[in-house]
């Protein structure tokens, strides 16, 4: 089921027997948190402006501007915007294309975001063979060509890392080593080292980079000034968190808003 802006009204996708369906809501005046559900129906979520961070399969997922989290159908999950999202949903029936079967984030093209735009409008009762029939079609044609891009965060249900991520998500600042973190959780080094690869498919420092990274694309995304989020992830300067930004996504912040307005 899917909250409406009025947070009063309920649309569930899983009710209606078009294939494609499109919804919009607008967090522009408030903050609002979706608690952990599932529909029959797949989901992509769409950032117009703002970002939203989606929690599914063991994993935090970043929607930056223009881009997608896909999550299939029955996949349990959660999302939360920030103040100023704008956001385009697109439900899909299990079948209607070939999509990934686990969750991933999406590259949208402005001729996808153009149709979901469109579809927005239509009724959820639109015939196969309709203009809204059509428009669905070629929305799912062009989706399955997009590329996928990593903007998501391993968290794992591994009681131990799931202690120290919760951590770090709400205390991005602290800076303490794998060796700090090891101590703290009651194992060596070694073992630590071992457990985040073997749970998350990361090293430790490779893992907080990106959580780095999602936590800084949200607040980038939500009007944060470069030095303000700089100062959040606890970086001793702005050029170290520029030099990240740029490891991670091959551009400066500055630049990867600029091509995505």
């Amino acid at each position: 089921m899917l909250h409406s802006r009025d947070a009063v009204s309920v649309f569930d996708p899983d009710l209606t027997a078009c294939a494609v369906v499109a919804r919009q809501l607008d967090f522009t005046e408030y903050q609002e948190e979706v608690p952990v559900h599932s529909h029959r129906k797949g989901q992509l979520i769409l950032a117009l402006f703002g970002a939203v961070t989606c929690q599914a399969e063991n994993d935090l997922w970043i929607v930056p501007p223009h881009c997608g989290v896909w999550i299939p159908g029955g996949t349990p999950h959660s999302a939360k915007a920030t103040w100023n999202a704008h956001l385009n949903y697109l439900f899909i029936e299990p079948g209607a294309v070939t999509l990934p079967d686990h969750c991933c984030t999406f590259a949208i093209s402005p001729l996808i975001r153009e149709l979901i735009g469109r579809l927005v409008n239509e009724n959820t009762d639109y015939l196969p063979g309709s203009h809204a029939g059509r428009l669905a079609q070629v929305t799912l044609d062009e989706l399955a060509t997009m590329p996928q891009q990593n903007f998501n965060l391993p968290v794992s249900s591994h009681v131990k890392i799931r202690q120290m991520a919760e951590s770090l998500v709400s205390h991005p600042e602290d800076r303490g080593t794998l060796k700090d973190w090891a101590k703290r959780l009651a194992l060596s080094e070694r073992s630590l080292a071992r457990l985040m690869v073997k749970e998350t498919g990361l090293s430790f420092g490779r893992w907080r980079q990106q959580l780095h990274l999602i936590i800084a694309l949200r607040g980038l995304a939500s009007g944060m000034s470069v030095q303000n989020v700089a100062t959040e992830l606890g970086y001793e300067s702005v050029n170290a968190f520029i030099t990240m930004f740029k490891k991670s996504v091959g551009c400066t912040p500055a630049l990867y808003f600029s091509q995505r307005k």
